[in-house]
C-alpha cells in the first residue's frame, strides 16, 4: 500500500487534534487525573477513547502542520478546551472535599489529616472520606461515560479550529468557584445546624453548671455526634452527588454549545 505525504498526514491529523483535547481533559478531569494513575496508563486511555471517538467526529479536520505557528496556537486551543471540561468536573469533588473540612472543623477533627492520593495534598480524614465515596458513586452512576460523552459532543459542537472558547466562558469557569462553596455548604448544612446547637447547649452547661469542664464532656460528645450526624445524612450525599452531577455536566455542555 502506497500513501502520499498528504495522505499519510491527513491520517495522522485526524488522530492528532483529537488526541489533544482528549488527553488535556483527562489531565484535569477528577479521577482520571489522580496521582495513583500511572501517566502510562492515562497516554493508553486517551489513545483508546481517542480511536473510539474519531470515527463518530464528521467535520474535517484542519490541515495545519503540528510544529508551525498556527499549528502550535490550535494545539494551545485544545489544551484549555480540554482543561476547561475536566476542570468544571474537579470542581465538583471539591465541593464535597471543602464541606468535609467545613464538618472537620465543626466536629473538632479538624487536626486529624491525611495525604489526599488524588490531589498529593493534605485534607481531613472527613474530606478523604466523602471524597472515596463519592467517587465510588461517581463511577457507579456512569458519569466518567457521561462526561467522555460530553467530550465527544464537543468535537460536533466546537470543531476543532473553529475559534475555541470565548473570552467570555473563562470568566464563566471562574465564577463556578462561587458555585462550588455554594454547593459544599449545601452539603454540610444539616451538620453545620446539628453542632451548633450541640455547642450552644454546652456553652449553656458551663454556664449554668461551672464545676462540669465543657472540654472533658463536650469534646468528645461532639465528635460521637459528629459521626452520628454523619451516618445519618449519608444517603443525602448521594442524592447531592447525583443532583450535582447532573447540574456541572450539563453546566459543561453549555460551555461547548455556546462556543460552537
Amino acid at each position: 500500500m502506497n500513501f502520499a505525504l498528504a495522505e499519510l498526514s491527513g491520517i495522522i491529523g485526524s488522530f492528532f487534534w483529537p488526541f489533544i483535547r482528549i488527553g488535556a481533559m483527562l489531565m484535569a478531569a477528577p479521577i482520571f487525573s489522580a496521582n495513583y494513575i500511572n501517566t502510562r496508563f492515562r497516554l493508553l486511555l486517551a489513545l483508546v477513547i481517542t480511536m473510539v471517538v474519531v470515527p463518530t467526529i464528521n467535520t474535517p479536520m484542519p490541515q495545519v502542520n503540528a510544529i508551525s505557528a498556527e499549528g502550535l496556537l490550535l494545539i494551545a486551543q485544545q489544551i484549555l478546551i480540554g482543561v476547561c471540561i475536566g476542570f468544571m468536573l474537579q470542581l465538583l469533588f471539591n465541593a464535597f472535599i471543602i464541606a468535609g473540612q467545613i464538618i472537620a472543623m465543626q466536629m473538632g477533627l479538624g487536626f486529624a489529616s491525611l495525604v489526599d492520593p488524588q490531589n498529593g495534598q493534605t485534607v481531613p480524614v472527613i474530606s478523604q472520606f466523602y471524597l472515596i465515596f463519592v467517587s465510588l458513586i461517581f463511577v457507579s452512576i456512569n458519569g466518567h461515560l457521561v462526561l467522555i460523552q460530553v467530550l465527544a459532543e464537543s468535537f460536533i459542537t466546537m470543531p476543532i479550529g473553529a475559534g475555541g472558547l470565548a473570552i467570555d466562558s473563562f470568566r464563566d469557569v471562574a465564577l463556578l468557584g462561587s458555585w462550588m462553596y455554594a454547593a459544599a455548604v449545601l452539603i454540610a448544612l444539616p451538620a453545620i445546624g446539628s453542632l451548633t446547637m450541640v455547642n450552644l447547649a454546652f456553652g449553656i452547661l458551663s454556664r449554668a453548671a461551672p464545676q462540669i469542664s465543657p472540654f472533658s464532656i463536650g469534646f468528645p460528645m461532639s465528635i460521637i455526634l459528629g459521626f452520628v450526624i454523619m451516618l445519618v445524612t449519608l444517603p443525602l450525599v448521594g442524592q447531592h452527588l447525583i443532583h450535582l452531577s447532573e447540574e456541572m455536566l450539563q453546566m459543561t455542555r453549555q460551555l461547548v454549545q455556546s462556543n460552537g
